[in-house]
């Protein structure tokens, strides 16, 4: 009962709508601008860096903060990875927006940042070094994704983290798809920031 309890836990957290909040601080509703997407990229573009950041700041703590006390509790590292899926999950399709949501990605950072903390810096690098030699937010966080799955074997391997990695890298590729059509069509938004 406690280790569902725990899940269910990391699944509200994740539910929290940061961008969402912060956007509406800045008058934009960020469901209904840019891209549509609730995470830290179309809030730039929509509300501008400060809500940006703070959403990012927002998205990677609802992610760190269950898994932390998961661990902290106790718990058997399996019952740590399920609270850290449980609140990607819950970004991607929070309860608080009739089951709809993010992408994942930062959230993702947050979780695997306490449960595998080399994996999630070598991931971040490679997303700063995708998206800065591309322009697109978008190939930083699949080439981020598939990093994160594939050190997680690794480094530090632990068998419920690398399955939970790649179970997150797997939900972001997926919910990650228009996107890839964008890009294979060539029409994919390059990152601009609102000033």
């Amino acid at each position: 009962m406690a280790e569902l309890l725990i899940i269910l836990t990391g699944y509200l957290c994740g539910s929290l709508p940061t961008g969402v909040w912060v956007a509406r601080r800045a008058g934009v509703d960020v469901r209904r601008s840019g891209s549509g997407n609730i995470g830290a990229t179309n809030v730039a573009r929509t509300a501008g860096a400060r809500s940006a950041v703070l959403t990012l700041a927002g998205d990677i703590a609802k992610g760190s903060l269950p898994v932390w006390a998961a661990r902290q509790s106790g718990f058997e590292i399996w019952v740590v990875a399920a609270a850290g899926l449980a609140a990607i999950v819950g970004h991607m399709h929070s309860i608080f927006l009739g089951f709809s949501g993010g992408k994942g990605v930062a959230t993702a950072g947050g979780v695997f940042l306490v449960l595998n903390p080399p994996a999630t810096l070598l991931a971040a690098a490679v997303f700063a070094a995708a998206a800065s030699i591309t322009g697109y937010v978008s190939v930083g966080s699949l080439s981020a994704a598939v990093t994160l799955a594939v050190a997680s074997f690794v480094v530090r391997f632990q068998v419920p983290t690398s399955l939970a990695a790649t179970a997150a890298a797997l939900l972001i590729i997926f919910h990650h798809r228009e996107n890839l059509q964008r890009l294979r069509r060539g029409r994919e938004p390059a990152f601009r920031i609102k000033r």
